[in-house]
Formats: structure tokens, C-alpha cells, sequence
């Protein structure tokens, strides 16, 4: 029992019910508890067959893991109480999550604090679903322990507590062990009828409480891009007195560096505020971190905003040469402070010593550490030391030779580290630095593996040709990834740069592949598209990927910024995309072309369609019904604004700033059945498997000139370029919270949706909208069959079972192998005539 609790004011209790099927999300939380945890180094078992999927890979447990069940599970933990602390308050989020990144296996916990209040003795019983491990104290009094500790795989209990009359002291603990990306959370579901009185021990009144709950549940960015502008945030719920709010901007990098720090205050009855102290940080898509409130009443919320120099890209030079030069020196200027930014410095010259010894120092404590990712630096730190050895100097290269031979190359070596060795980017950059390291020390011995570099390159070059082999006979499971084509360009470009012939002619030959993918789904500059792994950071980041510098030096269009992950490499090899995809990345007036192909070994198939203001990409017939992961399954972008985005999804959790994967944008938590037939896409929906029960549109509101939301249909113009979304169920536009006038949701577990684009001038869109209207989209629930029927165009069919047809004729898609094939191209003013065509009428441009 709570002591104290009869001497509270009971109208000043901050309390709130929890009804049957709702979740506990009301907490005090303490600060981080961690610490490094890496066990007894040993091999790993090697479970990379070079067949890579989209999704989860099990790779067994790690010895950090072994060692953290044996010390771990079942020890005695004395309670503790006094401690600095936040509110965690309701919100979007059913759990209460602490989902994070560490680079080194780390043991993280955290303490969590509450009062339960009944008025007669029950056994309160509640559903615990936890990654991690938790125990719950009662009054003092230990009554649950549930300790399944599995990596990023959710555990579940049905558990009891016996709560007494009155006030109930809740004390919990959670703790898991971090492996790179760690999925950690609890959640305990109410599974009585009676519902449950939940009191916050904080000097607060219930209204204040439900006043900051909702300043951190719908707190927003008031634009989709701050385009040479500071950070302004919007609040639906305005505060009854002064709030003080800290916040820090942060880069997503690996370093996570800070960017910009305030203190503020939202005014009393002030719904927003400007941070002035953001104006002028580096272009990107950033993470932001609010602090609100004060001393026991302080809340805590990380949502993310777009920072852009300019809206439209800066002239750029004729030749790719002199392009490659230009970006050289912007990295080496503006860079992220990432080795390739010292790669860059060193490549034009600079004597700025300090800044290139920090960087490098930086990077090999990342590589002694064996922290994960750092085979992403260790790959372009071989070709710095490699190339410009001489002008880093003797003690340098020295350090560089020693933190070379300490680094584990492989799952064989020995280790007590959490580096990802498996997905398709990881494999390739780790035999990259094999290679490279091997070559550049012959003869010394290697400490992980005992080899010496001979045989190290040896080894590596055996394990890039089988890489190479499931590559070029499956494609990339990670297609069109704005987050992960430039990692791989970590390894191919270091190839076909260092390496022998065989190996470099492979790695050009899948640089050229990969270059034309992202010429087809570049679009005014700004790469887009469906894509195989895709990130909230990346889908709404427009020029601000770390992929878009790569067209812009590649097409002579776009935007830099400063990803450096392997951009300088591309600036300073030899290497040329070729000539020919020029045409393919900026379509001349009049032109309109369909590309289909297949990636991956679960075989993405993908179909693009584009004209020169308008791009719909799509992955059909792609493990339809299935639980998604990071798919990206639909996507549409419009040339009048480098944020001119659309989508559906089908959302994988609940927090529009969530990270989970899917997530709240990226990913889906079912997958569609997906068709497409040049600029018309069908999806149908099918969530009766899922807790969520809706599907929706994102809408990046900046990009557009024209928007309307008629009968069924979302219809938006940017530029000269339109688009129209159509979904069976109805489409509500969502006016507040964190996705107010961004978001467009569409109720019910089956529904379908349609995507069609067009350009033109003004009077184009006008008849645009009018054969929107005009068409007919009908859905068989039943049968789950929706049906498109444009005027004076043959009618599609698409049930969820597969079938697709065009005015009666089935469509199978046919292209299954990497290479894209152009399926349509009509450069010519008759196209725009053409009967394949059905929403694009009259000249574009």
C-alpha cells in the first residue's frame, strides 16, 4: 500500500481508466541505465547461403546473448526508487517502448513507476507482451518475473497481480540486452471487465496530465520542408500556463550528432513555436528531440523535420567529370562527420589536419570497438590509406595498419560483437574490406583469424564471386533502397576500383545496373519509387536521401547534402554510369515510358511508369496477405516540388513517429495484392489478420499546388504534374494530431485502392479531373475483386487472388529477370493519343 495516498486530495489526482483490451501507458520512467555487455568471444554460426530475403534473418544466438541468460536470468534485483525521471504518458503507442540502436552489445534497463487504485481487493489480470525481460513489484513485493529475453522477438504472458483496497505502489523493471538495432517494449493489455484506475504519483492535476498528453501526442513540424527557414512546431492542445520545452535537433547518421539545442517556452493558450536556433543547420532529414515540461512533470517526444538550403537544385556542370569535382568539394566542406568527409579533404587537397585526424580518429576507435557498421568506414578508410597514404603520415598509417589487423572480417573469427554480417549491403562491404585489407598487408598476420593477408584476400575474393553470383542472378532484395544503394556502393565502387579485373568487371557491370534502377525512378532530381527496404528518414526526406547527390552528380540534376557514406569514393574513381541513362533520368517533353523487372530472390516485381512531371512505381504480385517488413509497395512523386510524395499503406503499428518495422509509413502490416498497367495501379487490401483495421495515403501537403479531396477521391496537382488516389471505403482527411492534413485514412479491413498520374497544363488537369470522374471503380467484398473502368479505355480487373486482366485479356507480368526492360516508350506527339494511356491527355509540360 501507499502510505501517503490518504493525505491526496483526490480531485487533484492525476488519474485515467484503463478499459478491457486497452494497454498500462502511464509511467514514471527513469533515465537510461547501461553498460557495455560483450561476453566471451568466439566464432558465430556462418548462416549466410548468399540466397538474401527481404525481412527477418535468424542468425542464432550470439555470445553476448548466451553469456547475458546465464548471468541475467533469475538474479536477485534489489527495487529501486529514487531516481531521475520523465512521464511516459498516454498516447498513440499501445506500448511503452524503448525501441533503439546501440553499436556494441550494451545491457539496457530502465526503471518504471505507477499507482493502481481499486476499492476492494482484485486480482487485476493483464496480458504482458515484452521484448526484453520484466519484473513488477507490488507494494514491495516481487509478483512477476518474465524473462524470455529474445531478440527482437515479442514473448507474451498471461499475468496476475494482487492488488489491495486503495492505493497500489507499482514498481517495474525492464532490461534486455541491446544488439544494434534492438527492439525493446512492454505492454500490459487489460483483460477484466472492470476497468482499472491508473494514478500518476507526479504534483500534477488530472487536466494538466491530459494537457501534456496530448502536447506530445500531436506535436508536428508545421511544414513538410523548412526551406532556409528555422523549425516551427505545431500543437493542437494549447497549454493553460508557460511550458518550458529543450529541444535538440539531431542528424540520423551513425554519429547522431547534434545539431542545434534550445530552450524555449510555449507560451500559455500558444499553439506554436519557433526554434530560431535551427536556422542555418545542414540540409537533412533530421531527428528532433522535445523535453517538456519540468521536474516530475516532464514528458519527452522524438519526431522528425525536413531541413532544405533551397527549394530548387543549383545549376550544376555539363560534364560528369567536372560534376564529380564539385561534389568532392562539397563533401569535403559540408560533409557529415563520417570518413569519407576526410576521404574528400584529403582527395582536393586540404590542410585542415585537425578536422581529418579527428575523423580518422573517430573512425578507427569505431573499428577497434567492432562496433556495428563500422565495415560501412572501414571499406573507404583502406582507400584513403591506400591512395594518399603519403599525405597522412607515418604515425597515421601506422594506426590505420594496426586497427586493420585487430578487426574481425568474418563470422569464422572469433568475437564478442553485434556486427550484422548477413543482409546483402553487410556481406558485400565485409568481403570488400577483406579484400582490400589483404591486398594492402600481404604479408602480416591478421589477429581475429590468425591469416595473413594473402590469405585473407584469398578467402574474400572466393566469397565476392558468390556474392556476385546470387546478385546477378536474383537481383537486390534492398531495390531502389534510398537507405542501402549507397551502402552498396561502398563495396562496388571499392571494387571496381582496387580490385583484379574479373572482380571489377562485376562490380562495374552491377554499378551500371544499379545506376540505370535509379535513372528510371529519378524524377526532377529527387530518386523515388517503390522500394525493398524503406525508412520514415528516407521516404519523407524527398532530395534529402542520401542517394539523391548520386543522381545529381550521375544525371546533372538534384540536389547535394552531406552524405558521405560513399559519394566521395564514386568523385574520386574512375567510374562513369553510362551515357545512355541520361535519357531515362530526365524524359524530353512528349516522352512517356514503362519499365518492368524483378528483384531479389523472393522476386520484387516491379513496375515503373513515368512521363516527364509524373512517376508511379509499384512492386506487384509481391507475398501478398503476408506480414510486411520494410516493403515499399506503392509510391507516386510529381516533378512541381521536390516534396511532391504520395503513398498507401497499410500501417505495422500505431505512432506516426514510431520506428518499428513496418512502421507507421514505411513498410506495410499486411501486404496488398498489387497490379499495374502504365500509369493505373490496383491494390486491395485485406487486414482481417491485423489489430488495425484501416489503411491510408501519406500526402506531402508542401509539394502541392492544387489539392482535392472529391467524392472517393484524392486528386493533387504539382507542377505539370497530377496525380488521383481513389479508395472503395471513402477517404476522411485527418485534421489533427502529428499527421493532421498529411494523412488520408480509408476504415475497414477490406478495401480497395486505386493510383493513377497524368500531366499537362492547367487546362489538362481540369479535363484530368474530369476523367477521374468519370471512371468507374467498383469492389466485390466478397469476392475481393475491384474493378476500374476509365472512360473510352478498356477496363481492369484485379481480384486478390492474382488474377489481372485488361478489358477482359489477363496480364501476367512476364519480366523475372534483373535487368530492367522497357515494356512501353513513346517519345512522340501521338503518344499522347495513345489508347494505353488513361489519364494522360494533351501535351505535357
Amino acid at each position: 500500500m501507499n502510505d501517503n495516498s490518504a493525505t491526496q486530495a483526490p480531485s487533484l489526482d492525476p488519474t485515467y481508466e484503463v478499459q478491457k483490451g486497452e494497454t498500462i501507458t502511464a509511467w514514471i520512467v527513469s533515465e537510461l541505465i547501461s553498460k557495455d555487455f560483450p561476453g566471451t568471444a568466439a566464432p558465430a554460426e556462418d548462416r549466410v547461403n548468399y540466397r538474401f530475403i527481404n525481412g527477418f534473418v535468424d542468425v542464432g544466438d550470439l555470445p553476448c546473448r548466451k553469456a547475458f541468460w546465464a548471468e541475467m536470468v533469475g538474479r536477485a534485483i534489489e527495487p529501486e526508487r529514487d531516481w531521475p525521471a520523465h512521464l511516459n504518458l498516454p498516447g498513440s503507442n499501445r506500448r511503452v517502448e524503448f525501441t533503439g540502436f546501440w553499436h556494441v552489445p550494451t545491457h539496457i534497463r530502465r526503471w518504471l513507476k505507477g499507482t493502481f487504485r481499486t476499492d476492494a481487493p482484485r486480482p487485476l489480470h493483464l496480458r504482458l507482451g515484452t521484448c526484453g525481460g520484466v519484473r513488477i513489484w507490488v507494494n514491495g513485493v516481487e509478483q512477476v518475473r518474465f524473462e524470455p529475453f529474445r531478440r527482437n522477438v515479442e514473448s507474451t504472458s498471461e499475468v496476475t497481480l494482487a492488488l489491495q483496497p486503495g492505493d497500489n505502489e507499482i514498481l517495474l523493471h525492464t532490461e534486455d540486452l541491446a544488439e544494434r538495432d534492438t527492439i525493446w517494449f512492454f505492454e500490459l493489455e487489460l483483460l477484466d471487465e472492470t476497468p482499472l484506475t491508473v494514478v500518476l504519483p507526479v504534483p500534477l492535476d488530472s487536466d494538466e496530465v491530459n494537457r501534456l498528453a496530448a502536447l506530445v501526442r500531436d506535436v508536428r513540424p508545421s511544414r513538410d520542408v523548412f526551406v532556409d527557414s528555422a523549425l516551427e512546431l505545431v500543437f493542437d492542445a494549447a497549454p493553460e500556463v508557460d511550458l518550458p520545452v529543450f529541444v535538440e535537433v539531431y542528424s540520423h547518421g551513425h554519429d547522431r550528432a547534434v545539431l542545434a539545442r534550445a530552450a524555449a517556452t510555449l507560451g500559455a493558450r500558444e499553439i506554436r513555436l519557433t526554434i530560431s536556433e535551427t536556422l542555418g543547420i545542414p540540409d537533412g532529414y533530421h531527428g528532433v528531440r522535445l523535453t517538456i515540461g519540468s521536474g516530475a512533470g516532464t514528458v519527452t517526444r522524438v519526431i522528425d523535420a525536413a531541413f532544405l538550403g533551397r527549394l530548387s537544385p543549383a545549376a550544376t556542370a555539363e560534364t560528369i567529370a567536372e560534376r564529380k569535382r564539385a561534389a568532392l568539394d562539397f563533401s569535403a566542406a559540408q560533409g557529415a562527420e563520417r570518413i569519407g568527409r576526410a576521404l574528400a579533404m584529403v582527395a582536393v587537397g586540404s590542410d585542415d589536419r585537425a578536422t581529418i585526424d579527428r575523423l580518422i580518429a573517430v573512425t578507427l576507435q569505431s573499428i577497434d570497438r567492432r562496433e556495428d557498421c563500422s565495415d560501412f568506414v572501414l571499406v573507404p578508410l583502406l582507400w584513403l590509406v591506400r591512395a594518399y597514404g603519403e599525405r597522412l603520415g607515418p604515425e597515421t598509417v601506422e594506426r590505420i595498419r594496426a586497427s586493420v589487423l585487430g578487426y574481425r572480417y568474418w563470422v569464422d573469427e572469433p568475437g564478442n560483437d553485434v556486427m550484422w554480417f548477413w543482409s546483402e549491403n553487410h556481406v558485400l562491404c565485409f568481403h570488400a574490406s577483406q579484400l582490400l585489407a589483404g591486398d594492402f598487408l600481404p604479408d602480416a598476420v591478421f589477429a581475429a583469424s590468425g591469416r595473413s593477408g594473402r590469405e585473407q584476400a584469398a578467402l574474400a575474393k572466393a566469397r565476392l564471386h558468390r556474392w556476385f553470383d546470387s546478385v546477378e542472378a536474383h537481383g537486390l532484395a534492398e531495390w531502389n533502397s534510398a537507405a542501402y544503394y549507397p551502402i552498396d556502393f561502398i563495396g562496388l565502387l571499392a571494387l571496381e576500383h582496387w580490385a583484379e579485373p574479373e572482380l571489377a568487371g562485376r562490380a562495374r557491370r552491377q554499378l551500371d545496373l544499379i545506376f540505370e534502377m535509379i535513372a528510371l525512378h529519378t524524377l526532377a532530381g529527387v530518386p523515388a519509387g517503390s522500394q525493398g527496404r524503406a525508412y520514415d528518414k528516407e521516404l519523407r526526406a524527398g532530395p534529402l536521401t542520401e542517394l539523391a547527390p548520386f543522381a545529381a552528380v550521375a544525371f546533372g540534376e538534384g540536389w547535394l547534402n552531406g552524405g558521405v557514406a560513399s559519394l566521395p569514393m564514386f568523385c574520386c574513381s574512375d567510374y562513369f554510369p553510362p551515357a545512355h541513362l541520361d535519357r531515362l533520368a530526365r524524359l524530353e517533353p512528349g516522352r512517356a515510358i514503362e519499365a518492368r523487372y524483378a528483384q531479389g530472390l523472393d522476386f520484387g516485381k516491379l513496375v515503373l511508369f513515368k512521363n516527364e512531371a509524373a512517376q508511379l512505381s509499384t512492386v506487384v504480385d509481391h507475398k501478398t496477405g503476408r506480414k510486411g517488413h520494410q516493403q515499399h509497395v506503392m509510391d507516386i512523386r510529381l516533378a512541381g516540388h521536390p516534396m511532391a510524395r504520395l503513398w498507401v499503406n497499410h500501417p505495422g503499428e500505431d505512432d506516426p513517429w514510431g520506428t518499428q518495422r513496418p512502421s507507421y509509413w514505411a513498410g506495410s502490416g499486411i501486404l496488398p495484392r498489387v497490379a499495374q498497367h502504365r500509369d493505373l495501379a490496383l491494390m486491395i487490401f485485406d487486414t482481417q489478420d491485423h489489430r488495425n483495421g484501416w489503411t491510408h495515403a501519406y500526402l506531402g501537403r508542401d509539394g502541392f499546388d492544387e489539392i482535392l479531396t472529391e467524392d472517393n477521391w484524392l486528386i493533387v496537382r504539382s507542377g505539370a504534374g497530377f496525380a488521383a488516389l481513389c479508395a472503395t471505403n471513402g477517404l476522411t482527411m485527418v485534421t489533427k494530431g502529428a499527421t493532421a492534413g498529411r494523412e488520408l485514412r480509408s476504415e475497414g479491413r477490406l478495401c480497395g485502392w486505386v493510383a493513377a498520374i497524368g500531366c499537362g497544363g492547367i487546362s489538362d488537369f481540369e479535363r484530368f479531373r474530369e476523367r477521374i470522374h468519370a471512371t468507374g471503380v467498383t469492389f466485390d467484398a466478397d469476392r475481393r475483386l475491384l474493378s476500374v473502368a476509365p472512360p473510352d479505355r478498356p477496363a481492369l480487373r484485379l481480384s486478390h487472388d492474382g488474377a489481372f486482366s485488361l478489358g477482359g485479356e489477363p496480364l501476367t507480368f512476364g519480366h523475372e529477370q534483373p535487368q530492367p526492360e522497357i515494356t512501353f516508350d513513346h517519345a512522340g506527339p501521338a503518344g499522347r493519343a495513345d489508347r494505353l494511356f488513361y489519364f494522360m491527355n494533351g501535351p505535357c509540360g
